[in-house]
């Protein structure tokens, strides 16, 4: 079908959404009229030919017949030009006064509103759709169902709840409910605006519902990770096709699911039905997830063998997960034999060498690429920022604003962690206007980068009081972990431990990094009970603890003098101990004088790392302050003997 667009006179319309009312509405549907009128012939395209063959009846009231029938034939066909120079006729053969016909060109206005609205709203221009439909109720025009349609789904991308609950109102005065495609739009308008309550109600009103309209309330409950509602609800679905199936096997995927993905997708075959292409770049999205190469392989030859592999998205997305499963080789391979003209492929591809600390090459593909995009630029930034050289994270950012890119809030969450790790306050406060100026998207990922920055730039303060601009509009732990770790490592632990009681009030998840900010906060203010307690209270949130965390318990307990207790903790890791472990308990001993524990910890960090000369030269000054000069030399003279060196210290200023 093709459809005319943006005609100037139907895009001035400025005028806000009239009062709906009823009265003398110029009516139009394409329900049949119980009124008598003439009958059409059934072939429209046959109809309009014949008419504009030149042909004319000599009876008048053939040539009006004629002349409705033609009219239908151009709404039919949304044909506005053709019922245009009709329209002309009608007035040249002053029959403009004719029921019939009047009749008839008022339904053909409609359609051309229609034309106009579907035409904008099915090419993304949503905003100018809903003008176009301002202007059609301006002027008294009641829309039909298909206008309706394209009027919900171009608000639907628009948002806003309070429009749900108009366009449902006026839906619901015009009658149009009973059709199933206005009903399953509204019930999409509703979980797109997160009211998947009233979505339901409406879906459950539905006298018939289609398969669309299932696998729209589908698709509303797995996008808000409802996965129980989902399930219960593709259990009741009377047929499923393949986009029910891919819709819960995607909701599984999301949520992490991943085994109970697999086990949907196995389920689908069993029933007869094929993969489509969506299902498969999910399928092998969750291989990557799980890093289960074998099983991806599979999938990536299931590509080859149905032809999807042609289509740019699925190449871009089995570079990521050879990329994601460490088979670098085969990532660019595939990004070898795919289009070099696809901008996704190539940042897939860059993205997987950064994953795998292969900075040099990506940003050698990098300048190689004959078309960048803000994620090409970002992957780069963030690969750099990732790979300790701030530096040149920073300079890529200032070239990527001199080419004109836009950063979003990835970039900044980069730009901000290099910052960080340079210290620099003054370029912190810069990248913190710059965002605003930009009016970059404030997420919680962005928040927190700003928070952590402004922490480690030596700003507490500032740190502070951006968190509690953004605490209440927070829905993840992000901004809370970066506050509590911020205020933990300025030793204002007091505080630190409030922020994590607010937090505990809140229904947001806790995860890893919060519990590592509240025991190092109970480390620096010596609270060793406290510590106790939030160590083994992970569990109660999910949280197994990891070997950070039995560092940090170790170092609690090493500073309050409990050695013993601290060496049991080590025995007792599900993990072996590392570097940090062992040197935190040798450190320990030295301040508190206990030689017996220090020997054992000096011969654990030896075996774990025989170089490693700090080790030694806390044992040796462990044994000269207990009086062990003789053993105090010996170990002297064994970093002499194997060359061992101490990296000097430094200090810089902010």
């Amino acid at each position: 079908m093709n459809i005319a667009l943006r005609p100037k006179s139907l895009l001035r319309f400025s005028v806000s959404f009239p009062s709906i009312s009823l009265q003398n509405p110029k009516w139009f549907s394409t329900v049949t009229s119980k009124t008598s009128s003439p009958q059409l012939p059934p072939n429209p395209e046959y109809d309009l030919q014949a008419f504009f063959s030149g042909k004319k009846p000599r009876i008048p009231r053939d040539y009006e017949l004629s002349i409705v029938s033609a009219l239908k034939s151009c709404s039919t066909l949304l044909a506005i030009s053709q019922g245009q120079q009709i329209h002309g006729l009608v007035v040249k053969s002053g029959l403009d006064s004719n029921m019939f016909i009047r009749n008839s060109l008022i339904n053909l206005g409609c359609v051309s509103y229609t034309t106009m609205i579907m035409g904008l709203a099915q090419n993304g221009c949503w905003s100018e759709a809903i003008k176009v439909f301002e202007g059609m109720r301006f002027e008294g025009v009641v829309p039909n169902e298909v206008t309706m349609s394209s009027v919900i789904s171009a608000y639907s991308h628009l948002g806003g709840g309070w429009n749900c609950r108009l366009l449902h109102a006026f839906v619901k005065k015009l009658g149009l409910e009973v059709f199933v495609l206005v009903s399953t739009n509204l019930v999409h308008m509703y979980c797109a605006c997160s009211s998947l309550r009233e979505a339901r109600t409406l879906f459950d009103e539905m006298p018939e519902p289609n398969i669309v309209s299932w696998n729209v309330m589908l698709n509303g409950y797995s996008k808000a990770g409802f996965v129980d509602l989902a399930r219960d609800l593709f259990e009741t679905i009377p047929s499923r096709d393949v986009v029910s199936w891919g819709t819960i096997v995607d909701c599984y995927v999301q949520v992490g699911r991943l085994a109970v993905a697999f086990d949907m997708y196995r389920a689908m075959l069993c029933t007869g039905l094929g993969p489509n292409d969506i299902m498969i770049v999910d399928m092998i999205s969750a291989c990557g997830q799980l890093m289960a190469l074998v099983e991806g392989q599979q999938f990536h030859g299931l590509t080859v063998k149905t032809g999807f592999d042609c289509y740019d998205f699925i190449q871009a997305t089995i570079i990521h997960f050879y990329a994601v499963c460490r088979e670098v080789d085969f990532a660019q391979l595939q990004f070898e034999l795919g289009s070099k003209y696809h901008v996704p492929s190539w940042n897939a591809l860059i993205a997987g060498l950064v994953r795998n600390r292969m900075v040099d090459q990506a940003r050698e593909l990098f300048n190689e690429m004959p078309e960048r995009d803000v994620f090409s630029w970002s992957s780069m930034i963030s690969g750099y920022s990732q790979s300790e050289q701030p530096d040149m994270a920073l300079e890529l950012f200032h070239e990527m604003v001199a080419c004109g890119f836009k950063p979003n809030e990835i970039t900044m969450v980069s730009v901000l962690s290099a910052i960080a790790t340079l210290g620099i306050l003054k370029e912190g406060r810069w990248a913190h206007e710059f965002i605003r100026n930009n009016s970059i998207p404030l997420n919680d990922n962005l928040s927190a980068a700003i928070i952590d920055m402004y922490a480690k730039c030596g700003s507490i303060k500032t740190a502070l009081e951006v968190f509690h601009q953004i605490r209440d509009n927070t829905t993840t732990v992000s901004p809370w972990n970066a506050i509590i770790c911020g205020l933990a490592m300025h030793g204002h632990a007091d505080l630190s431990l409030q922020v994590f009681s607010d937090l505990q009030r809140r229904n947001i998840k806790l995860s890893m990094i919060t519990f590592i900010g509240v025991l190092l906060a109970c480390c620096h203010a010596g609270l060793v009970e406290a510590g106790k307690q939030h160590f083994k209270s992970m569990k109660n949130y999910g949280i197994e603890p990891n070997i950070k965390h039995y560092g940090c318990m170790v170092d609690l307990l090493g500073r309050a003098g409990k050695l013993e207790e601290a060496e049991e903790l080590i025995r007792s890791m599900p993990m072996k101990a590392d570097v940090v472990i062992w040197g935190t308990l040798l450190a320990a001993c030295r301040t508190h004088g206990n030689t017996e524990i220090g020997e054992r910890a000096a011969g654990k960090l030896a075996s774990v790392e025989p170089s490693h000369g700090p080790g030694r030269v806390l044992l040796s000054s462990i044994y000269a302050d207990a009086g062990r000069w003789d053993d105090a030399f010996c170990v002297r003279q064994a970093i002499r003997s194997q060359q061992m060196t101490r990296s000097p210290g430094y200090s810089g200023v902010v």
